[in-house]
């Protein structure tokens, strides 16, 4: 009797033992926040996501967690992207509309906004960047004034990723390339120039595990925003040897970059694991737009349509992951829609802080613990004219028709004069609406069998529109390209 009733009580123990791992048992203490934001990867590059570079460390990650298959950027170009990240509102509520290209150092994302980390701070936690920022240089608007306690990066929009390039090094060059010398974006520490040696993206790793080191013992928040894989296509020779069959110059450094990217988050995650924090800290990995037109095909955002800069699936859906172990089950893939705009309220809710009250998303981790279910919603963008809408199955794109094209390679080193307004094209605009459920790479405009469909997306976004602002400056980067058969005019 007593056998059996050992035997009894071992099973009542494993059986529990396997509910709690089925279930996830809720952490007591406030978890740790990493926010991981790339920079230009296409939806097609990772191998996480079928695509053709190899990257299991981003798999692993997505294994702990969730990936999501539609997780959107409320921009499809850098600064505005960010702009939205750290505010959880769209762009366009408070004018930072198009890149402030040249901007950078008299005018930022408004002071009236409040971001990410000044939630985070005020919820106790340590707070740090490393990387990208993109948002405003200038006194006010430097991260060390909007809630980081700590900066080491870029200031600007892009930037080399060595001081001087070495033996076996790669350097696939394009248009642009003058205006990323660190004599014009150096490298700085807090609000001063640092001479960097370190391979940038190496780099940026390193930092970040010395921010979890010095924060281990407290709650952190860690904005790592990665240049990689951004022009200038740059690569060290110990990533590009992994890649010696690419022919083509620019595939190659493209492939090298990411593929030292996916290094490198594997780096973090696993001191991480070092310290014993991957079971009290969440992190979400994703891109701030899609692949970009102008690399000379270096990169892909297949199956779906479009690039950087555009409003097609390939602009605006990025890879988009979740880790979080304890709190949430792993190896979820989930096919809702979730936007970057989600992040201000995830992070807030978890540190068991209340969202900024204008904050406009969803709290991923209870979207999570549902498997997925949510209520439905709209997505919307703007750039000037130009706009998009999905609700459920239904994206609707309205975008200015052209009857010439720019050169793509033209368009980063030759920006529009300032003051040069973004308005309806004489010649109209392309009116398009696709099934994305039944076509998610856009090739079928369903537009004239389904009137009614564009009728109601149209006066669902002008009730959106209502509550945007003016743009705070114009579109200097304007041109005109083919996307799926349509010539366009696009504003970024």
């Amino acid at each position: 009797m007593r056998a059996l009733m050992a035997l009894a009580a071992a099973l009542i123990l494993t059986a529990c033992a396997g509910h709690a791992e089925t279930e996830v048992a809720q952490p007591k203490r406030q978890p740790n926040v990493i926010v991981i934001l790339v920079d230009d990867l296409g939806y097609g590059d990772l191998s996480t996501y079928g695509g053709w570079i190899p990257t299991p460390h981003i798999t692993a990650l997505a294994a702990s967690g969730a990936r999501f298959t539609e997780g959107y950027v409320s921009a499809a170009v850098c600064a505005p992207s960010r702009a939205a990240l750290l505010t959880g509102r769209p762009q366009t509520r408070f004018g930072f509309e198009f890149n402030p290209v040249g901007r950078d150092a008299t005018s930022g994302l408004s002071r009236g906004e409040t971001l990410m980390p000044q939630v985070m701070k005020q919820a106790g936690y340590a707070t740090g960047m490393v990387g990208k920022w993109h948002i405003g240089s200038g006194p006010g608007f430097h991260p060390l004034d909007r809630g980081f306690d700590s900066y080491f990066g870029i200031l600007g929009g892009a930037g080399d990723f060595w001081l001087e390039q070495k033996p076996g090094d790669i350097h696939a060059a394009i248009d642009g390339d003058q205006l990323t010398v660190r004599s014009r974006m150096p490298v700085v520490r807090g609000r001063e120039p640092v001479t960097e040696t370190r391979y940038l993206t190496d780099a940026f790793t390193d930092e970040a595990i010395d921010f979890v080191e010095a924060n281990k013992d407290r709650p952190f928040f860690l904005y790592l925003a990665h240049t990689a894989p951004h022009t200038p296509l740059q690569a060290t020779a110990q990533y590009a040897a992994r890649f010696p069959d690419i022919k083509d110059p620019h595939k190659r450094a493209y492939a090298a970059m990411v593929s030292g990217l996916d290094d490198n988050i594997g780096r973090l995650m696993a001191a991480l694991k070092a310290r014993g924090l991957e079971r009290d800290t969440i992190v979400v990995f994703l891109s701030d737009n899609g692949c970009a037109h102008y690399v000379r095909g270096a990169c892909t955002n297949k199956p779906l349509a479009g690039f950087k800069g555009m409003y097609w699936e390939g602009g605006i859906r990025v890879p988009f992951i979740l880790s979080a172990p304890g709190r949430v089950a792993p190896g979820q893939v989930i096919a809702t829609p979730v936007s970057s705009l989600d992040l201000m309220v995830t992070a807030a809710r978890a540190a068991g802080a209340a969202p900024p009250a204008k904050a406009e998303g969803l709290d991923l981790i209870g979207l999570l613990k549902a498997r997925g279910k949510a209520p439905e919603r709209g997505l919307f963008w703007r750039t000037g004219p130009n706009y998009a809408v999905r609700e459920g199955r239904w994206k609707l794109v309205v975008v200015n028709k052209t009857d010439d094209l720019d050169d793509p390679a033209g368009v980063y080193g030759s920006p529009t004069p300032d003051g040069v307004g973004a308005v309806i094209s004489p010649l109209g605009q392309w009116v398009l609406l696709y099934d994305l459920a039944a076509d998610p790479g856009e090739k079928v405009d369903l537009s004239a069998r389904h009137p009614e469909v564009v009728k109601r997306l149209m006066a669902s976004y002008r009730a959106w529109d209502a509550n945007n602002a003016p743009p705070m400056w114009t579109s200097r980067r304007q041109f005109r390209t083919e996307v799926e058969g349509y010539k366009v005019q696009l504003y970024n």
